[in-house]
């Protein structure tokens, strides 16, 4: 009797859970991870620069000349500021050890070569000593660490989760590390160089063939054409090895990723994997099923070394990272690698740079990232608009293609890789992205992300040395000058800004607090802008709007791109979006939750359609909140 009447209750919890389904599908457009969690924000610092309050932006300018900020620039109350602005994660962007062209042969740590060294400063994708971080960074180089793990203490105590950088494709060109922990060798220390390849080995090498440093070019020379005695036009490596963007030559060319040698995780130079496969299905099984596979597994010495420098910094009390270039790397690496990590942390906040939107799925599904960046699409559709050659007519597309990922595509518009709005290459001021980033941060469950200075307008323009203007350089010692006015001397309140700054400043802390706060945020999304397109007298390409909502709140979101006009329209609601929020015929009063000053208006709804009666100023944006 017992084992008909389960059988006669798991038959009904099927059908209903079938019939849930039904009805889901049915009334839900974009609602496909059911998440029940606050949103994310990313605040990416470049952390050399923070604090720095150096105003003299000499090109090519020495530490002593230009400056360096440092750990301890981020105070109680400068963590305090950063989260108040609606942040919950801080992105340290070049923490771990790079190349330097900055003498600290006092503490132990070798000269490196201006030949094959970006910049003064050095690129931080050139990470020199994975168990150490910059010297640069502390006031007391020989206790660097120790000013690290203090600075991770005061984040958490300020409520923050911090996030660094690791770089598993390549690594610089003279890594050595000075404080590894027992048992843990160089890479490349134990390799075979008299072979281009071997699985063991961490590098791929050129027998026979010694390395040439590149034909520099487009007007640079090391060091600005500054005298050293390592910068000769040598540096010693024998035999050569590929470099870190996959050059097999050994005189790699000035806009290859010299300054770095790509690691080998396996792959023969053929493109065959010399590793074990996931099973076909992996892609549908949870972080656990990921972990066990790999118990049991040989894989290749080049994955035991991240996981060992990985599950170091996790161990140190770091709570996420951010992984450059993921897509250069296998994807079985990342089920090991992540998985590992996230048996340590379950709640390790894991980004990866992937460019290449048919591999999306597989980093997410097979690989175990948590989020990848939306550039190729989001961003790069955005950009256009507000450059003014784009229309919005392209994003009901983009969200619709995303729908099974979208909580996994973290939402930017400026990071240390892409132009600064403000720059006259992108947008020229910084209040064209006010719509865009309302649109950013609101459109997904997925994490918003912003580059530090992105708040008060900096617009990228200082010449550094290496690289141009309209990118803040992340490979010379410089001062950022709308930040600095932020920084205040160290005060960190913003003392000198324009009030055009200090207005932008505030549209960003609104903003984003709206959206750690919004229940609907993480709920569902659904497009009203073709029926507007189609039906509304007034709204064309340089609008776009769409509604979220959860059980317990309803929002109307209106952009406007454009920069000189102003819209007066009846923006309409669809029948079917009505019915879904079982509104009936009447009136229903809705406020803005994004402005300075509680702005109302009134939805009517007749005969189970929608109109919401408003005026939309230049690059004016509204959260409307059902009352």
């Amino acid at each position: 009797m017992k084992r008909i009447i389960f059988i006669f209750l798991a038959m009904t919890l099927q059908v209903a859970c079938k019939q849930e389904k039904k009805v889901e599908k049915e009334t839900m457009e974009h609602n496909t991870t059911a998440v029940k969690e606050q949103k994310k924000v990313v605040y990416q610092v470049f952390t050399r620069l923070f604090g720095n309050t150096n105003t003299t932006n000499k090109p090519w300018g020495t530490i002593e000349e230009n400056g360096v900020g440092k750990f301890e620039d981020f105070t109680e109350k400068a963590l305090k500021e950063i989260k108040d602005l609606g942040v919950t994660h801080i992105w340290y962007t070049g923490v771990p050890h790079h190349d330097v062209i900055t003498d600290y042969t006092a503490y132990g740590i070798s000269n490196d070569d201006p030949d094959v060294v970006k910049g003064r400063a050095g690129s931080p994708y050139a990470v020199k000593d994975y168990y150490n971080v910059n010297p640069d960074l502390a006031v007391d180089p020989s206790k660097r660490l120790e000013e690290f793990q203090a600075l991770i203490k005061r984040t958490h105590d300020a409520g923050l989760k911090v996030i660094i950088d690791i770089v598993p494709n390549h690594v610089a060109r003279n890594y050595s590390g000075l404080t590894n922990p027992k048992g843990v060798s160089d890479f490349g220390a134990e390799d075979d160089t008299t072979v281009e390849y071997k699985r063991e080995n961490n590098f791929y090498y050129m027998p026979g063939e010694d390395f040439q440093v590149p034909i520099w070019q487009d007007g640079y020379l090391p060091l600005g054409g500054e005298k050293n005695p390592l910068a000769d036009g040598k540096f010693e490596e024998s035999p050569a090895k590929w470099t870190g963007n996959g050059s097999r030559r050994a005189q790699p060319g000035f806009h290859d990723w010299y300054e770095t040698v790509k690691v080998n995780y396996g792959v023969r130079p053929d493109g065959t994997k010399d590793f074990d496969q996931l099973p076909e299905g992996y892609d549908s099984k949870d972080v656990s099923a990921h972990f066990e596979f790999w118990k049991d597994k040989d894989v290749p010495n080049s994955w035991k070394k991240f996981k060992e420098i990985a599950l170091y910094w996790t161990a140190m009390g770091v709570d996420g990272f951010r992984f450059d270039m993921a897509e250069m790397v296998p994807v079985e690496f990342w089920s090991y690698l992540n998985t590992a990590i996230k048996n340590a942390n379950e709640d390790a906040f894991l980004l990866a740079e992937v460019y290449n939107p048919s591999l999306y799925r597989d980093y997410i599904k097979k690989g175990k990232m948590d989020y990848l960046y939306d550039k190729v699409e989001l961003y790069d559709t955005l950009k256009h608009i507000m450059q003014g050659h784009g229309k919005t007519d392209h994003l009901p597309k983009i969200q619709d293609g995303l729908a099974d990922i979208e909580h996994h595509m973290l939402h930017f518009l400026e990071n240390h890789d892409e132009q600064r709005i403000a720059s006259p290459d992108f947008a020229g001021n910084a209040v064209k992205g006010k719509p865009a980033m309302v649109l950013s941060a609101t459109i997904s469950t997925s994490p918003t992300m912003i580059y530090f200075g992105q708040e008060v307008g900096e617009p990228g323009a200082e010449d550094a040395g290496f690289g141009k203007p309209t990118r803040t350089s992340i490979f010379d010692y410089i001062g950022v000058p709308h930040h600095q006015r932020w920084v205040n001397d160290k005060k960190f309140d913003g003392g000198q800004l324009s009030t055009e700054e200090v207005d932008l400043r505030n549209f960003y802390r609104r903003l984003l607090n709206f959206t750690l706060g919004s229940d609907a945020l993480m709920g569902n999304y659904q497009e009203i802008h073709f029926i507007n397109r189609e039906e509304t007298e007034g709204y064309d390409h340089r609008l776009f709007s769409f509604v979220r909502w959860s059980a317990n709140e309803k929002l109307i979101i209106v952009n406007n791109f454009d920069e000189q006009k102003k819209y007066t329209l009846n923006l309409k609601l669809p029948s079917d979006l009505i019915a879904k929020w079982n509104l009936e015929d009447g009136t229903y009063k809705v406020e803005d939750q994004l402005g300075e000053s509680a702005f109302t208006s009134n939805l009517k709804v007749e005969n189970g359609k929608g109109s919401l009666a408003l005026e939309i100023h230049p690059l004016e944006s509204f959260i409307f909140k059902i009352k």
